[in-house]
């Protein structure tokens, strides 16, 4: 069983194989009762968005994990990828900054990626 640091790292990665910008890792655990990591990045166009949220999804079922729940697909906005304790958001950069998820979870521990 992997532990919520390692998924973490796997989601990051992964995003990282397909030239994923700006990938952060946020240590939530104490802060939010619905995960232990957000892992966010972005695309700069809705087809790398998409292909980012694919290749976390491949690599991570190579590991033996599956997505329990995901969002955003069809538009490629914005994809949320729920891992459990490790919940993925992929933005197309306008969106990353519009809605500003950092801000949102200033207090969390951001993890050097």
């Amino acid at each position: 069983m992997k532990t919520s640091s390692n998924m973490a790292y796997l989601v990051a990665n992964a995003a990282a194989d397909k030239k994923a910008k700006d990938i952060r890792i946020l240590n939530v655990d104490g802060l939010s009762s619905i995960a232990d990591y957000f892992v966010v990045c972005s695309g700069g166009s809705d087809v790398q968005v998409k292909a980012i949220a694919e290749e976390i999804e491949h690599k991570m079922e190579e590991e033996g994990i599956q997505v329990t729940h995901k969002e955003g697909h069809q538009f490629g906005k914005w994809i949320l990828l729920d891992y459990g304790n490790v919940i993925a958001h992929i933005f197309y950069e306008e969106e990353r900054e519009f809605y500003g998820i950092e801000r949102l979870w200033a207090d969390a521990q951001e993890i050097v990626f």
